[in-house]
């Protein structure tokens, strides 16, 4: 069974548990400071798993392209990748444990559906502790199943629970599901999870808890289920396969890497090969977002410069001097472009970005490493100044040269680097790494305050400055408001004031904001506006400033336009050719 087969069975079987199907949301989470990328399916769910109700019901299920860049020194080996697609099915407080691990159980090992051997799986579950007890609920379900107790393993938080994203919130214990992989070697009786011939394959989330400022633990009245299988481990697993790599989802990639370097992927190379495959998937489904991320030193921009020249180090070390990457990225393209049709609609931007960004740093590289070579001498650690001299001077990504120096064997000062790069006034690549790990989005009172903030400022900018404005992208924290938009030139101040008086005087009318749910056709009927209308399904939220604006959106906001206090465009700038960046506060 190829990747394609198993994600289309994988919706059939939930479509007929009662689940809608939603279309995979964008790899740039809206207004969620926390994470550069979705990294699970549950980040564009983040407003129903909080308590909005889902205008297409309590059951949902969808395909959600992921990126997570926390394992990225991991990516070379055999299971692990950046980005990944992931398989998930929702119950928004309609069923809980026992639908869920009963159907996760029908949808592995049924033969109308995977038919995975069932001697082949084990299973962990929660241990319990101070706050929460042993999730005995879950493995008793387990055991009716027919799984025997010495395949059920329980273990403590750091294993067996997911959540709070922050400092509160929803929260709970999860199942996990493993699967034996060596095809020569029956499974043990005894279920070891240490043992690496277990790969994990699914898990399911109870979330069953919020956790209080207090430090509490309390049972929420609503729960929640989220559950996640990653497409490329179970296909490999499927497949009777050790190497995620072999699978249709990296193989056509991996062969033409091998045509073009004359190199096998054997055990020399062989690192290199999965580095590249991997990184070049990535970038292209990044550039292929509709976000329109481009390369730089900054935020989205930072990682995929990252993944970009690492893949051409990489491609040197297999003798491929040339630059390739526009090759492979339309073979991944070619690959994906039914199933996410942006990526074939940003075809161009794609691979134009992927040359520039190929050709930028082939300029400097080979002269870079010759300096990391005079360096490196007779040292046993590179200083955080070097370090910021092959950035600055040369282009290397810190964690490019860290590798570098991984292979030479010596040490780096990351910490001397952080400092000199501080000097420079650009964002820490330190602080940007902490935004890498995921979870549910700010919810803060002052986040939803500038969230509607940020719709107001899209129609004042549609009134006054140009009705074809669209939404490129945001991003919100606590503190300010970012908002990209297509334009062509830079705003003049007299535009930049009148866009800030109008939403202020829409703040003191006091406009109630009301939320309605309705098909989209209706939706676009009554003038909303919808940042990519092909991601919604048959019902959609829509939410009304009376008499100044209807937007397509998942929330949430405020009640009343009055709870904004004073709107303050901040700054202007360029972020790519034809968008602009707006940051505001509120005051």
């Amino acid at each position: 069974m190829d990747s394609k087969q198993l994600k289309k069975k994988y919706l059939d079987f939930f479509k007929s548990k009662g689940h809608a199907i939603i279309k995979s949301a964008s790899l740039v989470p809206e207004n969620d400071p926390t994470v550069l990328f979705t990294t699970a399916g549950m980040h564009p769910l983040v407003p129903y798993l909080m308590g909005t109700p889902h205008p297409l019901g309590k059951r949902i299920a969808d395909v959600q392209k992921c990126i997570r860049t926390q394992d990225i020194d991991e990516v070379g080996d055999e299971t692990h990748t950046t980005f990944f697609e992931m398989l998930g099915n929702w119950s928004l407080g309609d069923y809980f444990k026992k639908e869920a691990i009963e159907w996760s159980w029908e949808f592995l090992t049924s033969k109308k559906w995977l038919g995975l051997d069932p001697k082949r799986l084990a299973i962990t579950c929660f241990a319990g502790d101070k706050d929460a007890p042993k999730d005995e609920e879950a493995a008793k379900v387990w055991l009716n199943l027919g799984v025997p107790k010495e395949r059920i393993a329980f273990l403590p938080k750091e294993d067996n629970w997911w959540g709070p994203a922050g400092e509160t919130g929803p929260c709970g214990p999860d199942t996990e599901m493993f699967y034996w992989k060596k095809n020569d070697v029956p499974a043990p009786k005894v279920f070891n999870p240490e043992d690496k011939n277990w790969v994990e394959i699914w898990n399911d989330v109870f979330m069953q808890y919020n956790k209080t400022k207090e430090g509490k633990f309390e049972l929420m009245p609503k729960k929640n289920v989220d559950t996640g299988l990653g497409v490329e481990r179970v296909t490999m697993v499927l497949n009777g396969l050790q190497d995620i790599y072999q699978t249709d989802c990296f193989k056509p990639v991996m062969e033409r890497i091998a045509q073009i370097s004359g190199k096998k992927a054997d055990r020399e190379n062989i690192k290199s090969f999965r580095i590249i495959t991997d990184h070049v998937r990535a970038s292209t489904f990044i550039l292929g977002d509709d976000k329109a991320i481009v390369p730089s030193n900054v935020d989205q921009g930072y990682i995929l410069r990252r993944f970009i020249r690492r893949s051409i180090r990489h491609g040197l070390l297999l003798g491929i001097d040339f630059e390739f990457l526009r090759q492979l990225a339309e073979i991944v393209i070619d690959l994906y472009k039914d199933e996410y049709d942006e990526l074939e609609r940003n075809k161009h931007f794609v691979l134009s970005e992927l040359e520039k960004e190929d050709r930028k740093f082939r300029e400097t590289l080979t002269k870079g490493l010759k300096e990391f070579e005079k360096l490196y001498e007779n040292k046993k650690e590179l200083s955080g100044k070097d370090a910021f001299l092959l950035f600055q001077s040369y282009g290397f990504p810190f964690e490019m040269t860290k590798e570098l120096c991984d292979e030479k064997k010596i040490k780096i000062n990351e910490k001397g680097f952080n400092e000199e790069y501080e000097k420079h006034k650009e964002l820490s690549r330190v602080g940007a790494e902490k935004r890498f790990k995921g979870g549910l989005g700010d919810t803060s009172e002052m986040s939803i305050k500038l969230h509607t903030a940020t719709h107001m400022l899209n129609e004042a900018l549609r009134r006054l400055v140009s009705k074809d404005i669209t939404q490129k992208g945001s991003n919100i924290t606590p503190e300010r408001l970012r908002f990209d938009f297509n334009f062509d030139r830079k705003l003049t101040s007299e535009e930049l004031k009148k866009v800030e008086n109008l939403v202020n005087e829409k703040i003191k009318e006091a406009i109630p904001v009301i939320r309605e749910e309705m098909s989209v056709k209706e939706a676009k009927s009554k003038g909303a506006q919808a940042e990519f209308e092909e991601k919604y399904g048959e019902k959609i939220s829509v939410y009304t400033i009376k008499g100044f604006s209807i937007e397509i959106c998942m929330g949430p906001h405020v009640k009343n336009t009055s709870e904004l206090g004073h709107f303050k465009i901040i700054k202007e700038e360029s972020v790519a050719a034809g968008v602009r960046r707006i940051k505001a506060v509120l005051e």
